[in-house]
């Protein structure tokens, strides 16, 4: 039982590697050690090495259960989140996916029903233990204009709890309106979010993307992109924007989104791009439970034979930071999902094999993407470091990612929460009409 509040300690902790900095002790195979962590005034107040510490009587023995840092999740939708259930995707396909949120956001999205959806999704990635999250928001005209104040409010109400950030989304052809382009710049720069666009095979995406860096660098802004959803060899889009950002000369953070399309190229071709992406020092997120969803559905008769994700080895292997997130939520991108970077690293260690050995891959859902979303403190157990952390039964990887782990303890500032999922009734008067 974790107290309410005062001062603890937790004993046999089991903390890996990759996510306890400065912990000096030897580790297992797997990356693991056992240590004591003591908890004061809501921070973790020291890390010991097991039988290093002089843990008190009343210490709270964890047997080996893992600890992890609460999770960062750097890329998501919950402007769209559980929309599915009034308009689902007709064939799984990604064109059925655009077109029909499309639609929806047309016909549906006004603030308050944006601003239910993203609460109902904020509180499920709560009680599941994330601490900060980015959401691209749909920014084509007049949607810009609903979504972004949205966003505003829901900030300062998740303050405290949830670090919410946001990117708008367009696709790049909406770049060409120059005028309109640089007032959505200002209104993100305005919300201190993140600029964004969706980029793909367009004659003059080089002269669009020189645009999109323009104005990140006029107005201080870090960059967002989605690239390369698709299996086309000939989407290339990730170089382009390693090189306009060499060009350019830019110096803030750049994620970029997918990169489906790697995976399909040439050799050539893929040591061509990730030379430049690790040389532009660009991160890459690869969301693999939408993109297995997505890619590859033929028809009905068809087995997809390839998976939909990015070189998440290659590229680390070049030194460049990778993550992994939860992408869509119940909406025409993907039918399941509940903001649970749990159950997402699970997958991605099925779907991209981030094991044998697992090295630092848990830094994907918890550190590598703090650094991106400039988070310092975050996604690292620390002394000195705000105590927030989950408490697991399993005690080893194997145990850890068998189970959804839904009795798992959520410590925020030292106090285990209440883990209350929201009701999907709740959203049920939304879904009709």
């Amino acid at each position: 039982m974790i107290p309410a509040s005062g001062s603890y300690q937790l004993a046999n902790a089991r903390l890996h590697r990759s996510l306890t900095p400065g912990l000096a002790t030897s580790y297992d195979a797997d990356g693991f050690a056992l240590a004591d962590i003591s908890v004061a005034g809501g921070k973790i107040s020291s890390i010991a090495a097991r039988g290093k510490s002089n843990a008190p009587a009343d210490a709270i023995d964890l047997a080996g259960r893992i600890v992890l840092p609460c999770f960062v999740d750097c890329h998501t939708h919950i402007d769209k989140g559980h929309i599915w259930p009034r308009k689902p995707n007709p064939d799984g396909t990604f064109m059925g996916a655009l077109n029909a949120t499309g639609a929806d956001r047309t016909a549906r999205w006004s603030a308050e029903d944006v601003a239910r959806r993203m609460d109902f999704s904020l509180r499920s990635a709560y009680a599941h233990g994330t601490k900060a999250v980015r959401t691209h928001l749909d920014s084509v005209p007049p949607q810009e204009e609903i979504s972004w104040p949205v966003f505003e409010a829901m900030r300062e109400k998740w303050r405290g709890r949830i670090d919410l950030q946001a990117a708008c989304l367009l696709g790049i052809e909406g770049v060409r309106d120059k005028a309109w382009f640089e007032r959505l710049a200002k209104r993100v720069a305005a919300a201190k979010g993140v600029l964004g666009v969706v980029t793909y095979m367009v004659p003059d995406l080089e002269e669009l993307l020189d645009q999109v860096f323009g104005r990140a660098i006029k107005h201080g802004l870090d960059l967002d992109f989605h690239a390369d959803e698709t299996d086309d060899v000939a989407a290339i889009s990730l170089k382009k924007i390693a090189e306009a950002s060499l060009w350019n000369g830019f110096e803030g953070n750049i994620l970029v989104g997918h990169c489906c399309s790697l995976a399909r190229q040439p050799d050539l071709e893929v040591l061509d791009t990730l030379d430049k992406v690790a040389k532009a020092r660009l991160a890459v997120v690869s969301l693999p439970m939408c993109n297995l969803y997505l890619q590859d559905r033929r028809n009905n008769h068809t087995t997809p034979r390839w998976r939909g994700v990015t070189l998440l080895h290659e590229m680390r292997a070049r030194g460049i930071k990778v993550a992994v997130a939860s992408d869509n939520t119940r909406d025409p991108f993907y039918a399941y999902g509940d903001l649970d970077m749990l159950e997402v690293y699970r997958m991605a260690t099925r779907i991209l094999h981030l094991d044998h050995p697992v090295g630092d891959w848990p830094k994907a859902v918890a550190a590598t993407p703090a650094e991106v979303m400039r988070l310092d403190g975050d996604g690292v157990l620390t002394a000195g470091g705000s105590a927030d952390f989950i408490v697991f039964k399993g005690r080893s990887w194997t145990e850890l990612l068998s189970r959804p782990e839904s009795d798992r303890i959520v410590v925020r500032e030292g106090r285990a929460i209440e883990r209350q999922l929201p009701d999907y009734a709740e959203l049920d008067e939304l879904m009709v009409g």
